[in-house]
């Protein structure tokens, strides 16, 4: 089984997401900050997908998304926003999926659900 990482730096909404996608099956680890969610994926190679926050410091997940893309990670990544202005940036387009966060966690999981079924298979 693939594992499901989680990068937001509010505690909440990671915990939030932890708990559901565990309650949906899934394996999942959390990270709060991009550059330790850079360094996961660089050590650690059973991710299947990445629920990523945009709006964190220093690093956000626009950047944490380039550098991944930049490496030919090729992990699909859902990008997990307060704001969805965000998704007219055309940096994000090379996420697999944009979601606005809600606390209704059920477009994530049907998202998450299908990126993990299908690898390459874009939503965006």
């Amino acid at each position: 089984m693939k594992t499901i990482l989680v990068v937001d730096d509010d505690e909440n909404a990671r915990l939030l997401c932890e708990r559901q996608l565990r309650f949906g099956g899934y394996r999942t680890k959390t990270i709060s900050s991009g550059e330790e969610a850079l360094r996961y994926v660089d050590q650690n190679p059973d991710i299947g997908l990445i629920v990523l926050d945009v709006k964190m410091e220093p690093m956000d997940g626009v950047q944490v998304l380039e550098e991944l893309r930049a490496k030919k990670i090729d992990i699909p990544v859902i990008l997990y926003s307060d704001y969805p202005s965000y998704k007219r940036d055309f940096k994000t387009w090379l996420a697999d999926a944009f979601l606005v966060k809600s606390s209704d966690l059920t477009e994530l999981k049907k998202t998450a659900k299908e990126l993990l079924a299908s690898p390459g298979r874009r939503r965006y």
